[in-house]
């Protein structure tokens, strides 16, 4: 995981130029870069393309981690709730999955909750 942050550091140092310069307006930059991205990345699924299928994959986590990191500065997001979100949603899942629950059983119910928590947001923020 170390070098994990240490790409996340790279991030936050291109974002804050990205802020000094013209060319970026923020999240939507790296939003739309990201389909581009994604189309490169099926160009290269291919066998004997490994090291391109890994380059263009690797893009693909640069567009997104600058994208998220935008949409933090913009007050969007967190990065850390994105992480925990993940991390709970899907160990909730595979907890699910061993226990003998559906996939869209958890589904359902996850959903309910982050109906939940975004209601009690709009709470707060009114």
């Amino acid at each position: 995981m170390n070098e994990m942050k240490d790409l996340f550091n790279i991030v936050k140092q291109k974002v804050e130029r990205d802020q000094q310069g013209t060319w970026s307006k923020g999240s939507i930059t790296y939003f739309n870069a990201m389909f581009d991205e994604l189309k490169e990345v099926k160009e290269e699924i291919k066998p004997g393309r490994q090291c391109y299928l890994e380059d263009e994959l690797g893009d693909v986590l640069w567009v997104y981690l600058c994208m998220i990191r935008h949409m933090e500065i913009e007050g969007k997001v967190s990065v850390d709730g994105i992480i925990h979100a993940a991390i709970n949603k899907y160990k909730e899942r595979m907890d699910g999955l061993n226990e003998g629950k559906s996939w869209e059983q958890i589904k359902m119910k996850q959903k309910k909750e982050i109906l939940k928590q975004q209601n009690k947001l709009n709470e707060t923020n009114n």
